[in-house]
């Protein structure tokens, strides 16, 4: 038994600890994970916001059309996807940094039953994509408390 806990300077090198982090970055690889470092990945940042007529749902979308996106209901899912496409790169340039990422996304989020799923409408303007989830007019949120034993 070891006094110095793991992780702290003092603890043992293990050598062969390496060897599970690049078994991890293959396996990510290899599952449909793009294995781009954290830093180039890319979801587009997004606020959801509710008010007494409509759950508001904005995505940041820099560089992106209304072509590039998709907005779909599929059985009580909102499915928000696309693609950011990478710009292209001038050989003349010098990068010394890239952090802007670039590919495909998907977000989806299951619907409350309080929404009214034939009335929701989506708009892109300014890199920014707006759903507009509207409430089906005096449903309320159900909230039931479970009780504790």
């Amino acid at each position: 038994m070891s006094l110095i806990p793991i992780g702290s300077p003092l603890a043992q090198w293990d050598p062969f600890n390496q060897f599970g982090n690049l078994y991890d970055k293959f396996n990510a690889l290899f599952n449909g994970q793009n294995g781009l470092p954290a830093e180039v990945q890319w979801t587009p940042a997004m606020d959801i916001v509710e008010n007494e007529h409509e759950i508001l749902v904005r995505m940041d979308t820099p560089g992106m059309e209304r072509k590039d996106l998709k907005v779909e209901l599929n059985e009580g899912l909102l499915v928000i996807s696309g693609e950011r496409k990478y710009e292209h790169k001038d050989e003349k340039d010098s990068y010394y940094r890239l952090e802007r990422g670039y590919g495909s996304f998907m977000r989806n989020f299951r619907l409350p039953d309080y929404i009214d799923q034939g009335h929701i409408r989506a708009e892109c303007k300014d890199g920014l994509l707006q759903v507009h989830l509207a409430k089906i007019p005096g449903k309320k949120k159900e909230v039931k408390s479970i009780a504790i034993n």
